[in-house]
């Protein structure tokens, strides 16, 4: 193997997720919005003592309003992350124009933090600000852990978070849907997209699949909990 091929690991020993498309965080939020959110909505209700028909135009209705809220909610906090972003790129190539000796003298000490030593640090930074824009970039990696390349799209953010809510938000309300709705048969559809999700996001990072989906459970069980007792306290509680 050459001396080329060695410094790039990724082709042979190992891969890297895809962090910045917005995707992955917006599904797994979503999703797990959805069936927490359901779950509590449909065992409220029920507890109160509404009937399956109630119950079933409730969660139909909890899933569209959540699954827009969601979307329209990922859209703007994405753009407006891209939009502070644009903004601070512009406050750096600013501080560039106008004073590009005290800029490099900053990055130097920045390579000095990084355990360079003084000479190979104004070298390298004098090295990287031959080309300005670049320069940027490395500014603001270093100062704000920001990269201009690596940003998340807001509509890929927006309807991966429409989707995985309306499908999360869905499971718990399908019993109500094929005419076998009952409480119970709603927390254990709930119950067991939990554990799913919980699961899948956790195999997504590496961890404990099981530690995953028992977290996710618990939280679910949380809401449940919450809602199934205000429920109780506002109406007749109606399990069958």
């Amino acid at each position: 193997m050459s001396e080329f091929d060695i410094a790039r690991p990724h082709d042979y020993d190992h891969r890297h997720a895809d962090v910045s498309s917005g995707w992955l965080r917006a599904t797994v939020f979503g999703a797990m919005d959805g069936l927490v959110s359901n779950v509590g909505l449909i065992a409220g209700i029920a507890a109160a003592g509404a009937s399956p028909g109630i119950v079933a135009i409730t969660g139909v209705s909890g899933l569209i309003a959540g699954a827009i809220s969601m979307a329209l909610g990922e859209f703007t906090s994405v753009r407006t992350a891209n939009e502070q972003l644009d903004a601070e790129v512009r406050v750096e190539r600013e501080a560039h124009s106008r004073n590009p000796e005290g800029e490099q003298a900053e990055l130097s000490l920045l390579f000095e933090r990084l355990g360079m030593e003084p000479r190979i640090a104004s070298t390298a930074a004098s090295q990287v600000h031959t080309n300005g824009e670049q320069a940027i970039k490395v500014h603001l990696a270093h100062e704000l852990g920001l990269s201009p390349e690596e940003r998340p799209s807001p509509w890929v953010a927006a309807f991966s978070s429409l989707l995985s809510f309306g499908v999360g938000a869905l499971i718990p309300i399908l019993p109500f849907l094929f005419g076998f709705g009952t409480l119970w048969w709603g927390l254990a559809f709930g119950g067991v997209g939990l554990l799913l999700a919980g699961a899948l996001a956790a195999r997504t990072t590496n961890r404990s699949w099981a530690a995953g989906a028992l977290r996710q459970l618990l939280f679910g069980g949380v809401a449940v909990a919450v809602t199934y007792t205000i429920g109780m306290l506002l109406g007749v509680s109606s399990l069958g």
